[in-house]
C-alpha cells in the first residue's frame, strides 16, 4: 500500500502487491509505504485499488488487475473499472460540519446491493479492516457522495467469519460469502432446462492455487457462482435468503469453464516466457496432479487460434483484439446461455482461484477462513436501466455499437450495456494432450527472444 504525498493534482491512495523494493520506493520522496498486516503465512496483499482525492473537490475509485510493475501495465492484458467522479457531500464543504462525518456508520441493509451508497459502506468497511493505519483514508471517503456508482464492491480481508453471523447491517461479508450475497440479489434471464439454454459461467484467471486433491472447494465455489435471485426479483423488493437451497424446478444448471493459458500461449506472448513469471499453477505434487485431473475438463485456451470444429463453419467468431498480451486479468462472467450473446453479470477482481483469496469451505468451527486482501466489482444489466436492459460482450472496444442493439430476429433491444471482453468467443477447450502453463517446470523451446524457460 502506498500513499503519495504533496502531489499537485490531489492525494492518492493505492493498494498494491509490494513487488518493488523499499529502496526503489524511497527514490520518490512523495511516496509513503504502509505495510498491510498479514496474520497468515500463505496470505498476500493482492488488492489493486486507486483512490484519488482531487483539488476540484471530487474523488474517484479505480479498481484494476495490474501490479505496480512496468510489465503489468505495458505488455499484459489487464482490466480497469473506474467510478464516476464523486463530489463532496454538501455537509462536508464546511470544516465545522465535516469533522464528525467519518464517525457515522450507516447500515448497509438500508441500501440495495449495487447502489452507490452500499458500495460506499462496503468499501469503507474493507479499508477499516486495515486498522488505524488507514483512518485518514476512511475519514476522507465518508465525505464524498457515491450515489452515482452502479456496481457492487466485493472484497476479501484476512478474517474468520461464521456464515450464521453474517448480517450486512453489522459487518460486510468478504470472500465467497460476500459474493454469494451479491449474486443472490441479481436477477438473471429466465432459462429453459435444455442444456443448450443453460447459463455459462466462465472463470478467467492468472493463477490457480492448490485447491485440494478432490473438487470439494471448487464445487462449493461453483455453487456460489451459480446463485441468482431469479427472474422474479425484478418485480419483487423482498431480499432472498442467501443460505436457502435453490429450487430445482425449472432451473438449468450452469455450465462452467476456466480460461488458463498453455505453455505455448505464454511462449508466443509479448514478453515470451517472461510473461509466465506472473502466471501460476503448480503441478509437482501428487495432490496437485489429482487437482489437475478434475480441472482439465473445464480448461479452455486463453488464445483461441481457430473456431472449434463442433461449432461448424458458420459459427460466430469474435476476436478480443488484445493481441499476444498474456493474461494477468481476472474476470468471472455469467453468460445467459450457450450462445454467449448476453451477460447476466460480470466481475473484475484481483482474486484468482484460491482458498486464500475467496476463503476456504466452512470448517468444523462453522467458520470461513480468508487469508488475503482482494478487491473487485460486480456489474449486471439491471443497474443501468429497466427490465429490458441487456449486457452484451463487446470486442476490441469499450462501448457497444448500433449492431449490438439488434437481436437475432432483427428487432431492436432495450438499453444495451457493453462489457469489454478480454478473450475470444466461442471458447476453445483444451485438447486431450494440452496442459496448463506451470512456472515451476522447464520448457526448452525458444521464445521470440531466443530464450528457454528454466523454471522456478
Amino acid at each position: 500500500m502506498c500513499r503519495p504525498q504533496g502531489l499537485g493534482w490531489g492525494s492518492l491512495y493505492y493498494n498494491w502487491v509490494l513487488t518493488s523494493s523499499k529502496e526503489t520506493a524511497e527514490q520518490y520522496p512523495n511516496i509513503e509505504l504502509l505495510p498491510a498486516y498479514l496474520p497468515d503465512a500463505f496470505g498476500t496483499h493482492h488488492s489493486k485499488v486507486l483512490v484519488l482525492f482531487r483539488h476540484d473537490d471530487y474523488a474517484q475509485v479505480i479498481i484494476h488487475t495490474a501490479n505496480m510493475i512496468y510489465r503489468d501495465w505495458k505488455n499484459m492484458t489487464q482490466a480497469v473499472w473506474r467510478s464516476p467522479l464523486l463530489p463532496l457531500l454538501p455537509s462536508a464543504r464546511t470544516p465545522a460540519s465535516s469533522s464528525g462525518i467519518a464517525d457515522v456508520q450507516p447500515e448497509a441493509a438500508a441500501y440495495p446491493i449495487g447502489s452507490g451508497e452500499r458500495f460506499k459502506v462496503d468499501l469503507v468497511r474493507y479499508y477499516k479492516a486495515y486498522g488505524k493505519r488507514l483512518t485518514n483514508l476512511t475519514t476522507q471517503l465518508m465525505n464524498y457522495d457515491f450515489s452515482s456508482i452502479q456496481a457492487a464492491f466485493i472484497g476479501s480481508v484476512p478474517c474468520r467469519r461464521k456464515p450464521v453471523d453474517a448480517h450486512s447491517s453489522k459487518q460486510t461479508s468478504f470472500g465467497w460469502l460476500g459474493l454469494q450475497e451479491i449474486l443472490s440479489n441479481i436477477p438473471t434471464a429466465a432459462a429453459d432446462v435444455e442444456p443448450s439454454s443453460s447459463p455459462h459461467i466462465v472463470m478467467q484467471v492468472s493463477s490457480i492455487a492448490t485447491l485440494g486433491a478432490t473438487p470439494t472447494w471448487l464445487t462449493n465455489f461453483q455453487s456460489v457462482l451459480a446463485r441468482s435471485a431469479g427472474a422474479q426479483l425484478a418485480t419483487s423488493k423482498k431480499a432472498p435468503n442467501i443460505f436457502a437451497k435453490a429450487s430445482k424446478d425449472k432451473i438449468s444448471k450452469p455450465k462452467f469453464n476456466i480460461i488458463f493459458p498453455t505453455p505455448e500461449e505464454i511462449r508466443t506472448s509479448l514478453d515470451g516466457w517472461t510473461s509466465g513469471g506472473s502466471i501460476h499453477m503448480k503441478l509437482q505434487s501428487q495432490q496437485q496432479q489429482k487437482q489437475l485431473e478434475y480441472l482439465l475438463p473445464l480448461f479452455c485456451h486463453w488464445k483461441a487460434s481457430s473456431v472449434p470444429e463442433k461449432n461448424g463453419p458458420q459459427a460466430r467468431h469474435s476476436k478480443a483484439l488484445r493481441g499476444p498480451a498474456a493474461p494477468h486479468i481476472k474476470t468471472y462472467i455469467r453468460f445467459s446461455d450457450q450462445t454467449q450473446k448476453t451477460i447476466d453479470w460480470a466481475m473484475v477482481t484481483s482474486a484468482n482461484l484460491s482458498k486464500q483469496a475467496w476463503g476456504d469451505v466452512i470448517n468444523k468451527k462453522d467458520e470461513i477462513w480468508i487469508q488475503s486482501y482482494e478487491a473487485g466489482v460486480v456489474v449486471w444489466p439491471a443497474l443501468f436501466g429497466d427490465s429490458d436492459t441487456v449486457m452484451v460482450p463487446v470486442f476490441g472496444k469499450d462501448m457497444p455499437v448500433p449492431e449490438d442493439a439488434i437481436n437475432e430476429h432483427g428487432k431492436k433491444k432495450g438499453t444495451v450495456v457493453g462489457f469489454r471482453m478480454p478473450y475470444d468467443l466461442p471458447l476453445c477447450p483444451y485438447k486431450a494432450d494440452d496442459k496448463p502453463w506451470c512456472a515451476t517446470m522447464q520448457y526448452g523451446e525458444l521464445d521470440w527472444e531466443g530464450k528457454a524457460w528454466g523454471g522456478y
